[in-house]
């Protein structure tokens, strides 16, 4: 893992960072007309954390954020300097954590051959296989840190034939899923094309054989769409209703026989019948924008545009 630092040593900052930085609740979000945790992930906007947390708190009026990298570094790399810093920061603009989108499993699965997947990048993260278990931690740490209950991880880059392998990924996943559950968090699995798990259908195939309670989905429509599936109905007909656990909102255009991102509102997903599918069958946690779409001429331009049409369809589904 990139600048390293003793576990021990990490820690005792880490409670000191908690103890003298206690996040506070600060009563009824200003989101609270919609069933959903609305949110936006911190480094589709900028990398500048400060300026992030106030665009979703004064700009869109967000009560909730999901934190992937910042200052150029990946979420578990954080000091506990850096740490502090943005824990003030999401005090200051009365944020709340909706997950600690880490980067795990996002390697080649040893012993298999390598994937055509493997040098993608991955958000300021650069772990092999021998981290991932240092990786586990420092998501978990992060995740008390912030105060948040979920981290994110994936399954492994994509395998032209992933079946020799399916059941010890699955095995790794619902080992993960156990420690996660150890320290009172649910580890969610997010469908995504460079990884093992694609669609609804691959991830409902993955949530009948892993059957661990602290094991959810991170389910992303936009991915499924740009897998070829249609994910709303037929991907989310397919998945158990009571596992999805996050979800991630983007996205897709067709341009020939490839996908490409676009804002919310600009695709081909039926955003508004999918939040209110999510919205009738019960679902009360994230809905987080992941803007992906650089077609409006910076990242905040475009998270901005992106924004205004995840708004509308929120509306459009009674969820705001």
């Amino acid at each position: 893992m990139s600048t390293p630092i003793a576990r021990r040593e990490f820690l005792a900052g880490i409670a000191a960072v908690t103890a003298a930085h206690a996040i506070p609740s600060f009563g009824a979000p200003k989101d609270s007309s919609s069933p959903f945790r609305i949110a936006v992930i911190n480094d589709e906007i900028s990398q500048d954390f400060g300026h992030v947390c106030e665009v979703a708190a004064r700009d869109f009026g967000m009560r909730w954020i999901e934190l992937r990298s910042m200052w150029k570094k990946n979420i578990v790399s954080l000091d506990e300097k850096e740490v502090a810093e943005a824990r003030r920061i999401i005090e200051k603009n009365q944020l709340k954590v909706t997950d600690i989108a880490s980067p795990l499993f996002k390697v080649d699965w040893p012993g298999a051959p390598k994937s055509k997947f493997s040098e993608a990048k991955s958000f300021n993260a650069a772990f092999d296989w021998k981290q991932q278990d240092e990786v586990l931690e420092r998501a978990i740490e992060m995740a008390k840190v912030f105060d948040t209950d979920r981290v994110r991880c994936f399954d492994f880059w994509r395998l032209e034939d992933q079946t020799p392998y399916r059941a010890a990924m699955n095995d790794k996943l619902r080992e993960a899923a156990e420690k996660c559950g150890k320290s009172g968090l649910i580890l969610v699995l997010e469908n995504e094309p460079a990884c093992n798990t694609a669609t609804g259908a691959e991830a409902a195939k993955v949530l009948t054989a892993v059957q661990a309670p602290a094991f959810m989905l991170n389910w992303d429509p936009g991915n499924a769409a740009a897998s070829g599936e249609i994910p709303y109905p037929d991907g989310y007909k397919l998945l158990p209703k009571d596992r999805i656990g996050h979800c991630h909102c983007k996205d897709v255009v067709k341009k020939g026989k490839k996908y490409d991102w676009a804002p919310m509102g600009g695709g081909l997903i039926d955003w508004a019948g999918q939040f209110r599918a999510l919205k009738q069958d019960g679902y009360r946690f994230a809905v987080s924008l992941e803007t992906h779409w650089n077609g409006g001429g910076s990242p905040e331009e475009s998270t901005r545009k992106s924004w205004a049409g995840m708004k509308k369809l929120l509306q459009q589904a009674g969820a705001l």
